[in-house]
């Protein structure tokens, strides 16, 4: 299966960087879900009563809450792509809409990276590539941002 970036490459054009998102997108599902489980286990000793049925509830809302998140953040990581070729950068997210953004590479004039204590430890961060007239959104939860941030401004 021929991905956006495969699609929309010009000929001659080449692909010097390719990105996705970091798994720490993934992280408020499987926090949601291990409340749950942990919910679960502690209702075998409960015993039944009111209070009981409103925990039951809270633990099963935060099972489904929580594979909902999961199911979302992995459609999320799997239809976004991000490019950097020789002569632009491409960025699509989108399953059933899409939505894509390209920019020139002689359009660029900075590439900004911002990453907080636990982005520098896991390599995440937000790049914001500011370009002659407009500028991209600023594309959250980046793996390896300086890494993408090098592919751009490498010339």
């Amino acid at each position: 299966m021929a991905t956006y970036v495969d699609e929309v490459l010009q000929p001659g054009e080449t692909v010097r960087y390719s990105g996705t998102l970091h798994w720490i997108i993934f992280l408020p599902g499987i926090a949601l879900l291990a409340f749950g489980v942990a919910g679960l286990a502690a209702m075998v000793t409960m015993n039944a009563g009111y209070s009981f049925h409103v925990y039951s509830m809270l633990v099963y809302f935060a099972l489904a809450i929580g594979a909902v998140q999961l199911l979302s953040a992995w459609v999320l990581r799997l239809t976004t792509e991000i490019a950097v070729t020789d002569r632009r950068v491409i960025y699509k997210t989108g399953l059933v809409s899409r939505r894509s953004v390209e920019m020139n590479m002689d359009k660029v004039e900075s590439v900004d990276v911002t990453q907080d204590v636990f982005g520098r430890l896991f390599d995440y961060g937000t790049v914001l590539i500011r370009g002659t007239g407009a500028g991209l959104e600023p594309l959250s939860n980046i793996a390896s941002p300086v890494a993408l941030r090098n592919a751009i401004t490498a010339r």
